[in-house]
């Protein structure tokens, strides 16, 4: 599949994949200067980089493995959803989830990007639901 890509300020780097077979494709942090990130808090890491991602795909952004584990750095909305439709600029809400304020500088990876399908569906508002053996059971409720 291609996907055309445009470079919106100088210092875009394009994504790139650790391996032949990784699913995600780093994102890098587009920055004049680094960023500190307080504990807690959230910082929004432009990319500098917008994309075209084709009709019935859409751009999930999620969390570096290394970089939650090791750093405490995610998404803030745990998983971006970028739009086919959407043109501008993708950006990381990073936030640290750690006690220690941690630094982004110009060039760091700070998510992965993965495109996935996604199907298209209409709502048919009905009185009632089909009957199933869990029924309305919620959260636990198929656990010991």
């Amino acid at each position: 599949m291609q996907i055309q890509i445009k470079k919106l300020r100088e210092g875009a780097q394009l994504p790139t994949r650790g391996s032949e077979k990784a699913a995600g494709y780093d994102l890098y942090a587009c920055l004049d200067e680094a960023v500190t990130i307080l504990p807690h808090t959230t910082a929004k890491i432009g990319t500098g980089l917008a994309l075209a991602v084709p009709d019935g795909y859409f751009g999930a952004v999620f969390a570096r493995s290394g970089l939650a584990a090791k750093q405490g750095l995610r998404p803030a909305n745990c998983v971006g959803v970028c739009d086919a439709d959407y043109r501008g600029e993708y950006i990381v809400a990073l936030h640290n989830d750690g006690e220690v304020e941690r630094v982004v500088a110009p060039g760091d990876r700070i998510a992965q990007l993965v495109v996935m399908p996604f199907l298209s569906v209409e709502f048919d508002e009905v009185a009632e639901l089909n009957e199933t053996e869990r029924g309305a059971g919620g959260f636990g409720s198929t656990g010991k």
